[in-house]
C-alpha cells in the first residue's frame, strides 16, 4: 500500500480469483491493462487532494464543496465497490472493465470542463461509479491470467506500478497545478484510457467466474448508497445549517435507518454483497473496525494537510505533492519487511504498534513549521506505522474467514477503508469550520484590528483558504489578514491531526482487545 489512496487488501482480491485459460495465454497484455486501469484511478484519488486549495479558490466556493469534490467520488465507490466484483464474475471482467473505464474517462472530462463546483461534484459522482467498476475488475483480471505460482511476481509489477504512479501523482499533479491548471489533471485521464481501452478490447479475452452467485444485490447496493448520502449529507450541511437544525437530523436520522434496512436486507439476501454472517468472528469485525478508524483517520488527514501545506505555510502546490514522497518510498521499501512481521511476531502485536506510531506521525505533521525537508521525518514516521499495519491487516482478514470467502472478505474490508475516509472527511469538515471560525474570532478579539481587516477576515469565513484581499487594504493590513487567516489554519489543521491521531489509536485498542496473541492466528473453518 504505498499509495495511500490504496486500498488495504488489493492483493487478496487478486489471489482469490480462480485462473482462467484464455486469459492466461496473455497474461502479458491483461497484466498491461490492468495496471493502466488500477493506476488511472489511484493516480487521480492521490492527486486530486493537492489540487483541493487551488479549485476551492478559482471556482469561489467553499470547505463544504470541497468536502464534496471527495466524498462524491468515495460514496459511489464505497457503496458499488462490492456490486461491481459482483458483476464482473456474473457478466464478464472484460465488459465490466471496458464500461468501468470508458464512464471513469468521460467523467473526467467533465471534472475538467466543469464551470462551477456544482457540475465538477456531479462530474465526480459518475468518476465514483466507473471506479466501483474498474478498480475490482483490474485486480480479478490479474488473478484470471495467472497460475497461483505467478501471482507473487505479477503482484510485484501491479504494486511497484502503483507505487510508481503514487510517488510520480502529486509531484506531478501539484506542478501541473502550479504551471497549468487544476483542471489539467482531470483531462489526463482519457488520454491514459485510450490505451487502456484498446489493449482490453483487442487483446484481453473475457473471463467469467462459473461459480458466481446467479444474482447481484442491487437492493443491498441502492440502500447502502442511500444511507451513505444521508449520513454524509447531513454531516457536511452540519458545518452551515448547525446540529440541531431540521434537516440535518431528519438526514443523519434518514441514513441511520437506511443503513440499518441495508443490514436487515443483507440478512435476507439470497446472494447479500455483505454477509454478515463473516461478522459473527470476532477477529474479523475487530480487523473492520481497525480498518474503519485507521483509513478514516488517514483519509482525513491527507484531506487538510494540503490546505496547512499551500495556505497556511506558502508552500506550492508541486512542494505540496513532494511532501508525499517520503510515505510512498518509505511504504515501498518496507512493504516486503511489513509482510515478513506476520511471521516473526504474529498479527497482533504489529497490528497494534503500527497504528500507534501512525499517530505519532499525524501528530509530527501538525507540529511546528518549516522547509519542506522538515516534513521527511513526520511523513516517515507515518509511513512505517501504516508498513507495519497493511500485510499483517491483510493476513487477519484472510485467516479470520474460511478460505472460500477470502474474496468477498477482502471486497469487504476495502469497503470499509473507503467507508471510514468517507465518514471522516464529512465529520471533520464540520469540526473544522467550526474550530476555523471560532480561530479567526480569537485572534481579531486579540489583535484589535481595524474594520476593515475585520470585514477581510470574516470574508474567509465557510471556506478553507485566503481569499482575494479587497484593493482599499494597505499593505499592512494585507499582511495582519494574510497572518490571522494563515494562524487559524494551521492551529485548525493541527487538531483535526490530534483528533486523527486519537482515532489511530484507538485502531490499536480495537486490535488489542479482538486480534488473538496467538502466534500466526488460525484460518476460520472450510465451511461456515
Amino acid at each position: 500500500m504505498s499509495n495511500p489512496k490504496a486500498l488495504p487488501c488489493g492483493e487478496v482480491a487478486i489471489r482469490s480469483s480462480p485462473s482462467v485459460p484464455g486469459c492466461a495465454a496473455v497474461k502479458s497484455w491483461v497484466l498491461a491493462v490492468a495496471v493502466l486501469g488500477s493506476t488511472l484511478a489511484f493516480i487521480d484519488e492521490s492527486v486530486v487532494n493537492v489540487a483541493l486549495p487551488k479549485i476551492e479558490s478559482d471556482l469561489r466556493t467553499t470547505l463544504a464543496a470541497m468536502q464534496w469534490v471527495i466524498n462524491a467520488y468515495t460514496l459511489c465507490m464505497s457503496a458499488l465497490l462490492l456490486v461491481g466484483g459482483a458483476a464482473a464474475d456474473r457478466f464478464g471482467r472484460r465488459l465490466i472493465f471496458v464500461i468501468g473505464v470508458s464512464i471513469f474517462a468521460a467523467a473526467s472530462l467533465g471534472c475538467g470542463l466543469a464551470a462551477n463546483a456544482e457540475v465538477l461534484i456531479g462530474a465526480r459522482v459518475v468518476q465514483g461509479v466507473g471506479a466501483a467498476l474498474l478498480i475490482p475488475c483490474s485486480l480479478a483480471l490479474i488473478g484470471a491470467a495467472f497460475e497461483e505460482k505467478e501471482r507473487g511476481a505479477a503482484i510485484g509489477v501491479w504494486s511497484g506500478a502503483s507505487a510508481i504512479a503514487a510517488g510520480a501523482a502529486p509531484l506531478l499533479g501539484g506542478w501541473l497545478v502550479d504551471h497549468w491548471s487544476w483542471r489539467v489533471i482531470f483531462l489526463i485521464n482519457p488520454l491514459l484510457a485510450i490505451p487502456t481501452l484498446s489493449i482490453t478490447l483487442s487483446r484481453v479475452p473475457e473471463s467469467r467466474d462459473p461459480d458466481a452467485p446467479a444474482g447481484i444485490d442491487w437492493p443491498g447496493a441502492v440502500l447502502a448508497f442511500a444511507g451513505l448520502a444521508s449520513l454524509v449529507y447531513g454531516l457536511i450541511a452540519a458545518s452551515d445549517l448547525g446540529w440541531s437544525d431540521a434537516a440535518v437530523v431528519g438526514s443523519v436520522s434518514a441514513g441511520a435507518l437506511l443503513l440499518g434496512g441495508f443490514a436487515l436486507a443483507e440478512g435476507r439476501s439470497r446472494s447479500p454483497m455483505m454477509p454478515l454472517e463473516l461478522f459473527r468472528s470476532r477477529v474479523f469485525s475487530g480487523v473492520n473496525l481497525l480498518t474503519l478508524l485507521l483509513y478514516g483517520a488517514l483519509g482525513g488527514a491527507f484531506f487538510f494537510y494540503p490546505f496547512l501545506l499551500i495556505q497556511a505555510r506558502g508552500y506550492s502546490a508541486a512542494a505540496a505533492g513532494a511532501a508525499y514522497l517520503p510515505f510512498t518510498l518509505v511504504m515501498g521499501v518496507l512493504a516486503r519487511w511489513g509482510g515478513g512481521l506476520v511471521d516473526r511476531f504474529g498479527a497482533r502485536w504489529p497490528l497494534i504498534v503500527g497504528p500507534a506510531l501512525t499517530a505519532l506521525g499525524f501528530v509530527l505533521l501538525g507540529s511546528g513549521a518549516g522547509p519542506l525537508s522538515a516534513i521527511v521525518l513526520p511523513m516517515s514516521v507515518l509511513a512505517l506505522g501504516m508498513a507495519i499495519t497493511v500485510a499483517p491487516l491483510t493476513t487477519t482478514v484472510m485467516n479470520a474467514v474460511p478460505a472460500h470467502r477470502t474474496g468477498v472478505a477482502s471486497g469487504i474490508n476495502n469497503a470499509v477503508a473507503s467507508v471510514g475516509s468517507l465518514l471522516l472527511i464529512a465529520v471533520l469538515g464540520t469540526v473544522a469550520l467550526g474550530a476555523f471560525d471560532r480561530s479567526l474570532e480569537r485572534h481579531l478579539e486579540s489583535s484589535a484590528a481595524s474594520p476593515a481587516v475585520i470585514e477581510a477576515v470574516h470574508a474567509a469565513r465557510g471556506g478553507f483558504v485566503i481569499p482575494p484581499m479587497p484593493a482599499s487594504l494597505s499593505d499592512e493590513e494585507r499582511r495582519r489578514v494574510r497572518s490571522i487567516i494563515a494562524d487559524s489554519l494551521s492551529t485548525t489543521v493541527r487538531t483535526m491531526l490530534w483528533i486523527a491521531a486519537a482515532l489511530a489509536l484507538a485502531s490499536a485498542a480495537s486490535a488489542a482487545l479482538t486480534i488473538p496473541g496467538a502466534e500466526r492466528p488460525a484460518r476460520a473453518p472450510a465451511r461456515a
